[in-house]
């Protein structure tokens, strides 16, 4: 994480969950503000990912090679399933 400037904010956490951090931050040898900070910088990268991700698979969409159709469907599904 990086060196930056902190600003307090209030969280309110259910009391056992509350507890339970607690004895975690204490078994890692941390504070709850820093794995609080980790976790929430975790969650922003796997957004970013996400998003990234999603972008991309549009970007391919948009740009997949034609399949002779013209980007026209000439058939109806009922046709697809004939017997």
């Amino acid at each position: 994480m990086r060196s930056e400037s902190h600003k307090n904010v209030t969280l309110s956490l259910p009391v056992p969950l509350l507890r339970r951090f607690k004895v975690y931050a204490a078994s890692q040898n941390q504070s709850m503000s820093s794995l609080m900070a980790k976790a929430v910088d975790k969650l922003m990268e796997q957004d970013d990912s996400a998003e990234t991700a999603e972008k991309r698979f549009l970007e391919r969409i948009r740009k997949a090679p034609s399949r002779g159709t013209g980007g026209k469907i000439t058939w109806t599904r009922e046709e697809l399933h004939e017997r």
